[in-house]
């Protein structure tokens, strides 16, 4: 048996939150997509029912994104290596195929190089077999044509270069593109235009919004950074679930600031310890023979 106030909150689901018109089959209710709270049964109503409404909507909008902003993602942004399957280090360069725009940790290419080299065979890309380029202008040809196919992965790499080349909106639009595609490193290179205004306006709000979007992708570097952010506007306790779940995955920066803030009492000596183990756990798991091996050897990031 339902309570009074669930059957309140049930009727409010199922009524129009201005005019009260109930959802009958020829009268289709839409919930507010910002906080999901009421119903209305068109913009009219939605627009003279909004002074009541947007206090209540702006605290659980608000409630909802730290819900998805907080979340603990599964790995960092890189994911695994899609040759071995482990996770790829966030502290190496790993190679980019720019026939495939595979992201490729060095073990598996340099071992893959030593075959090749081994056997006197024609040197092919770890992933996908084909053939290496032999020139820059090959590279950039291969790259442009994953661009044409819509690779948020080679759009992502196309604004680095144009950012490189000083082309400053160029590199917006690659990055914009890239991140509308999901690609979350664009999202952390637009977070840091609209920082520095570089082919864009400073924009201190779109700033953030660029540095959320990366770190609820596991963009470790902008989780660092929104915790340095919360800490220096006195918001420690959201400081420190940020370097909680960056560090949690192996980003070392996290893992000092948080031990800053277990020195100052800023968290528990529960959760510091946690997040240690966490780290050193992600930390280990990105090690393997042939990636050890392929620190004595020079690899390309791009080719």
């Amino acid at each position: 048996m339902m309570s009074g106030v669930e059957e309140s909150d049930l009727n409010i689901l199922m009524c129009c939150a201005s005019c009260g018109i109930a959802e009958v089959d020829d009268i289709k209710l839409r919930k507010c997509t910002a906080c999901y709270l009421v119903k209305y049964c068109g913009v009219q109503c939605q627009k003279e029912h909004r002074p009541k409404h947007k206090k209540e909507c702006k605290e659980r909008a608000a409630e909802l994104r730290d819900e998805i902003l907080f979340r603990q993602p599964e790995s960092n942004h890189l994911g695994d290596c899609p040759i071995c399957c482990l996770p790829l280090p966030i502290d190496d360069a790993c190679p980019l195929t720019a026939c495939c725009c595979k992201r490729i940790c060095n073990g598996c290419y340099h071992a893959n190089q030593m075959r090749e080299v081994n056997g006197s065979l024609e040197g092919k890309c770890p992933f996908c077999r084909h053939p290496l380029p032999k020139s820059q202008e090959e590279v950039m040809k291969n790259i442009m044509k994953r661009v044409e196919a819509n690779d948020p992965f080679a759009m992502c790499h196309m604004g680095g270069k144009r950012y490189d080349e000083g082309d400053y909106k160029g590199a917006v639009d690659y990055f914009k593109k890239a991140a509308g595609l999901g690609n979350v490193a664009a999202h952390f290179e637009l977070s840091v235009m609209y920082r520095d205004g570089l082919g864009v306006e400073k924009d201190k709000k779109k700033e953030l919004h660029h540095l959320e979007e990366a770190a609820i992708g596991g963009q470790l570097s902008a989780r660092f950074y929104l915790g340095c952010f919360e800490g220096k506007s006195g918001r420690h306790e959201r400081a420190m679930k940020h370097f909680i779940i960056s560090a949690s995955l192996g980003e070392e920066d996290s893992m000092n600031s948080l031990q800053n803030g277990a020195y100052a009492g800023l968290v528990s000596e529960e959760d510091f310890a946690a997040a240690l183990r966490a780290h050193q756990a992600a930390v280990d798991a990105t090690k393997s023979p042939q990636r050890e091996a392929a620190k004595h050897f020079d690899i390309n990031v791009a080719w």
